[in-house]
């Protein structure tokens, strides 16, 4: 049988399936196990939009409902925000940030695992070393220029503000982002090694898992920081 037959047959190998015919391909024609495993998962007849909608919206009720949840921890500081302006203003803008950065290290964590840069070793990984250290440097700079933005934008609205004010909401803004980062990467390389070893595709689920917590963490983290300092 030709090659081009061998591959149409993969591609029409049922879901979730395992079949000597994909072992048979990669040994004869040297194709990768992971580039056949997708093409049978997300072939022609696989309906890719239906298969990720189906597979991601569990998780995506699951991050709506997680992140709701984070909203009560502010209510405990419902005093502080209100009459510390800059603090109601650093919420929004962190949220955001720690979402955005959810998205990055788990999209990026992924596509090593495809690439085979991560391995079993996934802590000696350099290139997972060099994504680190830039998130972690990316947040830092974010969070001191957001702790400054609001700080401005809250003195120029009116709201008191003294040098050590100023001081304790940049910590805040910086502790609670450096503390974020790390539970993102750690979220991300639990959950997508082992979405990863089921065979799935760690994207359908990862980043909105990812992204959820980060909401959930970075209102209670916040919270627990704004009861310490203030």
């Amino acid at each position: 049988m030709s090659r081009k037959k061998l591959l149409q047959r993969v591609t029409k190998v049922r879901r979730h399936e395992h079949h000597p015919i994909l072992h048979h391909v990669h040994r004869k024609y040297g194709i990768s196990r992971k580039t056949l495993f997708y093409m049978k998962e997300y072939g022609p007849h696989s309906h890719i939009a239906h298969v990720i909608v189906r597979e991601s919206l569990k998780i995506l009720i699951m991050a709506s409902v997680i992140s709701s949840i984070g909203g009560i921890s502010l209510q405990f500081m419902e005093g502080k925000l209100l009459a510390i302006i800059p603090l109601l203003i650093l919420i929004p803008a962190m949220n955001n940030m720690v979402g955005d950065f959810g998205c990055i290290v788990s999209s990026k964590f992924t596509t090593m695992l495809y690439m085979g840069k991560v391995g079993g070793k996934w802590w000696k990984s350099r290139h997972l070393h060099r994504l680190f250290l830039v998130i972690l440097i990316s947040s830092f700079i974010m969070s001191v220029f957001i702790g400054v933005a609001a700080s401005v934008i809250g003195y120029w609205s009116g709201s008191f503000l003294t040098f050590g004010m100023f001081l304790k909401i940049l910590a805040i803004a910086v502790l609670s982002n450096l503390i974020l980062v790390g539970v993102i990467f750690c979220v991300s390389i639990i959950g997508g090694l082992g979405i990863y070893r089921k065979r799935e595709d760690p994207n359908n689920f990862l980043i909105p898992i990812a992204t959820s917590v980060a909401d959930l963490l970075n209102l209670v983290i916040f919270a627990i920081l704004v009861g310490m300092f203030f």
